[in-house]
Order: structure tokens, then C-alpha cells, then sequence
């Protein structure tokens, strides 16, 4: 069938290719941004040689956290305006080949510079993929019950990307010793530097990202263009797009509450849930495991060399618990993110379908952050659960709400305003936020008052965000074929 015969059809061949496709495609996009909560603590301990919850190692985490983000911001707002000027399949394959390339090249960091200028191309072509892949779905299918849950449940599949990419850190912790060696050839080095740790997981971590990327590169080109946009653009119709057209009387408004809400959803994730694999350590539970993997390791190992086994093993198993707990809260995720799908064809109104999922979450995240991520692992792992459904889910309704807020010509550049700007640069600085004010020079207590920042600042976003649902526009009917 042609992937744009209305919803009374069962899906052909084709359609279901696209969906695949664009499932794979929202997977891998959401691997590589929670690949960096995994990885920045043993990146950080090895390219700066600074300690957790130091300034030094915390200014280092922002930055990561939120440079890359500006860059996506920007230059994801300059792919939402080519998306509409190019079309959406041609933008498409060009920001798979951008960041694909970039993760690979990321494992093979020298300094904290290269690795921070690799994560700011990674972050371009997720944030230009993002809103192209949205925009292309919505406009292939069309029918309104066939697009919600096309929508929905592709990007259920971003939930999946996050569970996959705590696996294979997992998966590299364990097995990293018997790898390859990770060296970076001298004439490649421009940012000076050496690798220290050739067979550290972290940098294996990384360099999986290239993997879903193939069949996307492969598939993605001989996929068919959004008909809609390629009937305007072959008869010469199709309006040319501008950023001024966002804050014209008719869409000033939803321009502008759609980017808050964006950047409130996405500061929950990484102002709070992203925190978690710097909170995890400072559980009784994992310190305790931590000082019998310890005990075990250093045991008949002479004792010049029995501080080094020590550390080295217990970040070892910091981060095996922190990668336990990131899976159980992708996992509420894809929940969230299936139950979303599911209630957007049952709920007509998109300001209360979003507050089924703010109102718990004012009161999950404080509990979760304040009292489960301070006192027991067990209950983080049901809390974390909770959380990441009721936030993640946030993130689907957005895909499939913004596709309808903006006309056919500013479809690329409205979504791309209000995720890369609102969530991207905005949102994602709420990282910063968390780690600049968990700030301490007590390395034992960096834990606990980054476990009681990100509960602060994951009950104020949250709240901003439902307060601002009451100024959320209800989409037209008929705006996906204006």
C-alpha cells in the first residue's frame, strides 16, 4: 500500500518498513543522549583526573551536559528550517551520517576537548533527526487514528534505545578487558592528549552507538519523500518557511508555551532522572557492595598497587548498579511511552491528556529523588520506575502533539523551535542547574546532596509545566493539511 491510504487499510509492506525504520531511528536517537549519564563520571576520572562532586569535575559535567545542547539547539533549529526547505527524507539521512560518525569517533577521545566536540556533533544530528523523522510520519500517514498511533508507538521505541544503551554499558564494564585496544593513530590526534585506559568501557560504550545506524544509513534514502510536502514543492505552492512566522498573531502563542513545556519536560529528565548515575553511589546498599567487591579484589595483591584495585573497583560497581537502576527507569518509560500511545486516540483533549501524567509526577518526583534516592536501592528501583513513565511519556506526547500545531510549511522549523530551543537548550541546562548547586568539596556527601538537588528542581519543573498546560492550545483538525 502507499503509506499515506487512509487508517481504514491494514498497513502493506511498505508502511510497515517506515515504521521500522522510524522506530529504529527514535532508538538510537535517545542512545545516544542518555549515553553521556553513564559514561561522564569514569570519562571525567580519566581524561581530567578529578574527583566526583569536585568544581572541577562538576563544571566538566555541565559543560557536557548542556555544550552539546546549545549546539544541537542552534544547528537543530537551522535542520528544522532546511527540513522544510529540502524535504524531510533528504535531512533525514544527512543527520544519521552525522552522528554516527561522531559516537564512533567519540571512543577514541585524548582530552575532555575532543571528547566535548564529538558529543556537539552527536547532539546536531539527534536533534535535526528528531524533528524530521516526526514531521515525515505525520505527514505519510495522515488519517488522524492511523497517525496518533504511528507516532505513539515509534517512539515508544526511543524507551527501548535507553534500555539498550544501559545494556551495552553493562555489557562493556563486563567484558571490556577482553576487547581490542582503543589507540588513536597520531596523525588523527588534534587535540593532543593520549589514551590512558585502551580497554576502558566507557570508550566502548561510545563507539556502540555506531551499530543501529547502519540499517538506517542503508534503508532510510530509497524511503518515499512526505507526499504532501512533494506535491507543494513540485507545483510550486509550498510557502517559504521563516522563524519570524512562529510569533505571527495565530501561532505567537503556541510557538511559546509549546517551547516552555518542552523545556520543563526535558529539564525533569536531566535536571533529576539523568542524576542517577551520580547518586547511586552514595546508597548504603552500593557502598556495601562495593566494600565486599573490594575486599575480594585487593585480597594477596601487594599493597602498593591495593589503592589503585580499590578505586578502580568500586567505580566498577557504582557504575553496574547506576546502569541496573537506568534500565528499570528505561523500562517505565516504554511504559510511559505505550500507555501515551494508547490514551491519544482515546483522549481528544491534548491539555488533559497531559496532565494525567504532570499531576502524579509533582508528587513522585520529590519522593523518589529526596527519600528512595537516599536511603534504599530497592525502593529507587520501584520509584525510578514511576518516574521515568510519567516523564518519558511527556516526550511521545510532544511528537505527536507539535505535527499539528504548525502548518505544512513551518512543520519542520515550529518542531524544531519549540524541541531544540525549548527542550534542547533550554530543557537540558537543567543539568547544569542540578550539578552546579550539588556543588560540595565532601566527596562522601556529593551523593546525597545531588540526590536532594535533583528532587528540588524535578518538583519545579514540574509544576511550571502544569501550570503551563492551562495555556496549551488545542490543535486544529485541519492544520496537518493547511
Amino acid at each position: 500500500m502507499n503509506p499515506s491510504t487512509p487508517g481504514g487499510t491494514r498497513l502493506g509492506r511498505v508502511a510497515w518498513l517506515i515504521c521500522i525504520i522510524a522506530s529504529i531511528g527514535f532508538a538510537f536517537d535517545i542512545y545516544e543522549l542518555l549515553m553521556l549519564p553513564l559514561i561522564v563520571r569514569p570519562a571525567l576520572q580519566e581524561l581530567i583526573g578529578a574527583a566526583p562532586g569536585t568544581p572541577d569535575f562538576q563544571m566538566w559535567v555541565g559543560r557536557l551536559f548542556y555544550i552539546p545542547a546549545v549546539a544541537g539547539g542552534i544547528f537543530g533549529l537551522l535542520g528544522g528550517y532546511l527540513t522544510d526547505r529540502l524535504g524531510r527524507r533528504r535531512v533525514l539521512t544527512w543527520s544519521i551520517l552525522i552522528y554516527a560518525f561522531s559516537a564512533f569517533a567519540a571512543g577514541f577521545a585524548t582530552s575532555v576537548w575532543m571528547l566535548l566536540v564529538c558529543r556537539c556533533f552527536v547532539f546536531i544530528g539527534v536533534c535535526v533527526e528528531f524533528v524530521a523523522a516526526v514531521a515525515w510520519l505525520a505527514e505519510l500517514f495522515p488519517d488522524p487514528k492511523q497517525r496518533e498511533k504511528v507516532l505513539g508507538y515509534t517512539q515508544a521505541f526511543s524507551s527501548i534505545g535507553g534500555f539498550l544503551v544501559a545494556s551495552a554499558n553493562s555489557w562493556c564494564i563486563a567484558h571490556s578487558a577482553s576487547l581490542p585496544a582503543i589507540d588513536l593513530p597520531q596523525f588523527l590526534n588534534f587535540f593532543g592528549g593520549d589514551v590512558k585506559d585502551a580497554h576502558a568501557a566507557w570508550r566502548f560504550t561510545l563507539m556502540s552507538g555506531v551499530i543501529p545506524a547502519i540499517p538506517l544509513i542503508l534503508i532510510r534514502p530509497f524511503l518515499p519523500e512526505s507526499p504532501i510536502w512533494a506535491e507543494r514543492k513540485a507545483a510550486g505552492t509550498l510557502k517559504r518557511p521563516s522563524i519570524a512566522q512562529l510569533f505571527s498573531p495565530e501561532l505567537r502563542r503556541t510557538t511559546i508555551v509549546t517551547t516552555l513545556m518542552f523545556a520543563v519536560a526535558y529539564g525533569a529528565a536531566f535536571g533529576a532522572i539523568q542524576q542517577i548515575p551520580g547518586i547511586v553511589p552514595g546508597l548504603s546498599d552500593v557502598k556495601a557492595k562495593a566494600d565486599a567487591a573490594v575486599a575480594a579484589a585487593v585480597k594477596g595483591k601487594p599493597e602498593a598497587e591495593q589503592k589503585k584495585i580499590a578505586a578502580q573497583t568500586r567505580a566498577r560497581v557504582a557504575q553496574a548498579e547506576a546502569a541496573d537502576v537506568t534500565k528499570v527507569q528505561e523500562v517505565g518509560g516504554l511504559v510511559g511511552r505505550f500507555v501515551l500511545a494508547y490514551l491519544a486516540v482515546q483522549i481528544v483533549s491534548r491539555r488533559r491528556l497531559v496532565r494525567i501524567f504532570q499531576i502524579p509526577g509533582l508528587i513522585v518526583m520529590p519522593v523518589v529523588f529526596a527519600l528512595c534516592a537516599t536511603h534504599s536501592l530497592q525502593w529507587l528501583y520501584v520509584g525510578i520506575f514511576v518516574a521515568g513513565l510519567l516523564t518519558v511519556a511527556q516526550f511521545s506526547f510532544w511528537g505527536n502533539y507539535l505535527p499539528q500545531a504548525y502548518p505544512l510549511h513551518l512543520r519542520g522549523t515550529g518542531e524544531s523551535f519549540a524541541a531544540n530551543i525549548g527542550g534542547r537548550l533550554i530543557g537540558t541546562c537543567f543539568a547544569w542547574v542540578t550539578v552546579t548547586l550539588a556543588t560540595t568539596t565532601d566527596a562522601a556527601f556529593a551523593p546525597t546532596k545531588l540526590a536532594y538537588t535533583a528532587a528540588a528542581v524535578g518538583f519545579a519543573v514540574y509544576l511550571a509545566g502544569f501550570i503551563l498546560s492551562f495555556f496549551l492550545p488545542e490543535p486544529k483538525a485541519e492544520a496537518l493539511k493547511e
